[in-house]
C-alpha cells in the first residue's frame, strides 16, 4: 500500500476529478459520507453526545458533511466552525449551506468564549485542519486543541489530527489535538509511523475513497506501507522435485562467552524460516550448547570465549553475523579481515554493526545489498544523532544510497530502506520488546535469502513475519509472557496466515 505525501495526495485528487468527471464537492461528499458510514455502524444511533468542529477548508467541509449525516439519522450532533480565517473554500462554503439549508446552524467561533462544554462521555469529530497544514496552529484555535486534549473526551480526527504536519516535525507539541482514532483517505500518512508523533495517533485507518489507482501507481510513491496484499506475491512455494539443498545454506557468526543464546536463537530462526541446511560458527565454549540446543544445525568453533580468527569451512549461500558476538579487541580484528575478504551475502546485526560503527571504513567493503538490522541506538553510532524523524530517516536513505545497503531500523513500525525506497511494516505488538527478538530476526532474514529471496524482499517479508508471530500469539497469552522463543513458535501460523481470508467490517 502507498503512502502518499500531502502533495500527491492533492495530485491525486485533481486527477479522480478530472478523469471520473466530478466535482471536488462530490468527492468530498463521497469521502465523508465513508465516513459518516463508519461511525453509524458503531454507533447505531446512539444518543451520546457528538461534537464536529471544523475548520474553514476542506477538512472543515468534510466535517460539515459528516454533521449533516449525523443530524439526519438522529444523532445528538452540535456542529461548530472554527473561524480563524477571513478565508474560505468553495466546497466549505457549499456544505455549510447545506448544512443550514436542513435547519441545522453551525456555532461560529471566534474566541476563547466561545468554546462549548464538552464532556468526557461526549464525542468529538476533529476536522479543523487537514495533512496539508504547514503552519502551527495559534491563538485562539490552539487554545481550543489544548481544550479538546484536556477533557480526555474520544476524539475522531477526520483524514489528519488537527495540528500534525504531513511531511515534517511538529513544532508546538500543545498545538496539535491527541486523536483517539483517525479515518485517513485513500493511503496511511507517513506521520503516523514515525515515534515522534505516538502522542497523536493512537490508532487509525485508511478509508477508501475511490482515487485513481492508475494515477497514484504513475506517481510512484517511494513510501509503502507492507500488508498482507504486498506480501503474498512476495511467497514462494515449494517445489515437490527440491531437496535440502534447493533452499541454501545459512552461516549464523556470532557468539561469546555468556552470550551463546543469541547465536543460538538466530541458528533456530533461520532453520524454522526453511533453509535447507544451518551452521553455526561460535567460540569452543558455545559447541556444547548449539549441538544440544539446535541439534539440526552443523557447528564450526573458533577461539575458546570470543571470536578471533572467523576461519569457517561453511560452503554458506548467506551469512548472517553479530549476535551475541561482542566487541573485544581480538574479535574486532577478526571481523575487519573477515569484511574485507567475504564475498558472500551478509545479513549484520548487533555486536557487528557495533564494530562497523567503530570502523566505518569498513562499509566500502560490504557486499551490494548487504542487509543491517540495527535498533535506533546502533543507528545512532552509524550515523550520528537527528533532530527529529524525518531527518533520521534522511541519514538511513543516505547510508543506504552510499554503500548500496538495504537499512533494517527496529521499532513500532520497522522500516525497511532500499536506497530512496522506504518499506514500513504493519505487523507486530510491544510483545517483541524483549531479548533475543533481534536475534529470531537476523537468522529469519538469512534463511530467507538462502531460499533465493532478493535481499530486499528477504528484509520486508521477514519483518512482517516476524511482526505477525506476536499479533497472532496475543490472542492466547500476554506482551510480558511472550519472549523470543515465542516467535519461533508461532512461525509457522504467521506464514499459514498468508493464505486466510480476511473479514473486512462493513461500512454501510
Amino acid at each position: 500500500m502507498y503512502i502518499l505525501s500531502s502533495i500527491q495526495m492533492a495530485k491525486a485528487d485533481k486527477a479522480t476529478i478530472e478523469i471520473s468527471g466530478i466535482t471536488s464537492t462530490e468527492l468530498m461528499e463521497h469521502a465523508a459520507t465513508k465516513c459518516f458510514h463508519w461511525l453509524h455502524t458503531r454507533l447505531q444511533g446512539q444518543k451520546v453526545k457528538i461534537h464536529v468542529f471544523c475548520g474553514i477548508g476542506n477538512n472543515g467541509g468534510d466535517g460539515l458533511v459528516i454533521a449533516r449525516h449525523l443530524h439526519q439519522h438522529g444523532y445528538n450532533v452540535n456542529c461548530y466552525v472554527v473561524n480563524f480565517s477571513e478565508k474560505r473554500t468553495e466546497e466549505f462554503l457549499v456544505n455549510y449551506n447545506r448544512l443550514k439549508e436542513i435547519g441545522e446552524w453551525p456555532t461560529v467561533i471566534n474566541n476563547e468564549n466561545d468554546f462549548p462544554d464538552v464532556a468526557f462521555e461526549d464525542i468529538v469529530i476533529d476536522a479543523i485542519f487537514g495533512n496539508g497544514l504547514t503552519r502551527e496552529p495559534e491563538g485562539f484555535t490552539k487554545k481550543l486543541i489544548e481544550y479538546i486534549n484536556n477533557t480526555k473526551v474520544f476524539t475522531l480526527a477526520i483524514d489528519f489530527p488537527s495540528g500534525l504536519y504531513s511531511n515534517s516535525s511538529v513544532t508546538d507539541k500543545n498545538a496539535v489535538l491527541k486523536a483517539g482514532h483517525t479515518l485517513t483517505f485513500q493511503t496511511p500518512k507517513l506521520a503516523f509511523l514515525l515515534p515522534e508523533n505516538k502522542d497523536f495517533i493512537n490508532t487509525w485507518e485508511v478509508i477508501d475513497i475511490g482515487l485513481d489507482a492508475d494515477f497514484i501507481e504513475g506517481l510512484k510513491p517511494q513510501n509503502n506501507y507492507i500488508t498482507k496484499n504486498e506480501i503474498l506475491p512476495m511467497y514462494k512455494p515449494r517445489n515437490k522435485w527440491s531437496h535440502k539443498g534447493t533452499y541454501g545454506h545459512s552461516l549464523i557468526i556470532g557468539g561469546s562467552f555468556g552470550k551463546i543464546g543469541a547465536v543460538t536463537l538466530a541458528s533456530k530462526a533461520a532453520l524454522k524460516i526453511g533453509s535447507g541446511l544451518v551452521s553455526a560458527y561460535v567460540p569452543k565454549c558455545g559447541y556444547n550448547i548449539i549441538q544440544i540446543s539446535v541439534p539440526e544445525a552443523m557447528v564450526e568453533v573458533d577461539n575458546d570465549a570470543a571470536l578471533e580468527y572467523y576461519n569457517f569451512k561453511t560452503k554458506a549461500t548467506v551469512i548472517g553475523i553479530g549476535p551475541g558476538m561482542g566487541t573485544v579487541e581480538k574479535t574486532a580484528l577478526g571481523f575487519e579481515l573477515f569484511i574485507k575478504e567475504n564475498k558472500l551475502p551478509l545479513v549484520i546485526d548487533a555486536d557487528a554493526i557495533n564494530l562497523l560503527s567503530q570502523n566505518k571504513l569498513l562499509l566500502k567493503y560490504l557486499p551490494k545489498n548487504t542487509v543491517l538490522t540495527p535498533h535506533p541506538k546502533e543507528l545512532e553510532r552509524l550515523v550520528g544523532t537527528w533532530k527529529n524523524d524525518f531527518e533520521k530517516l534522511e541519514k538511513i536513505t543516505k547510508l543506504s544510497q552510499d554503500y548500496n545497503l538495504i537499512i533494517v531500523l527496529k521499532g513500532t513500525h520497522t522500516v525497511v530502506v532500499n536506497g530512496t525506497s522506504k518499506y514500513f511494516n504493519s505487523t507486530g505488538n510491544p510483545a517483541l520488546a524483549t531479548a533475543g527478538s533481534g536475534d529470531v530476526l537476523t537468522g529469519i532474514i538469512t534463511g530467507l535469502i538462502a531460499q533465493g529471496y532478493k535481499p530486499v524482499n528477504a528484509a520486508i517479508f521477514g519483518v512482517y513475519l516476524h511482526g505477525k508471530t506476536a499479533d497472532i500469539a496475543i490472542q492466547n497469552t500476554a506482551h510480558e509472557t511472550f519472549t523470543a522463543s515465542t516467535i519461533l513458535d508461532y512461525l509457522p501460523k504467521a506464514i499459514l496466515d498468508l493464505f486466510e481470508e480476511e473479514v473486512e467490517n462493513p461500512e454501510e
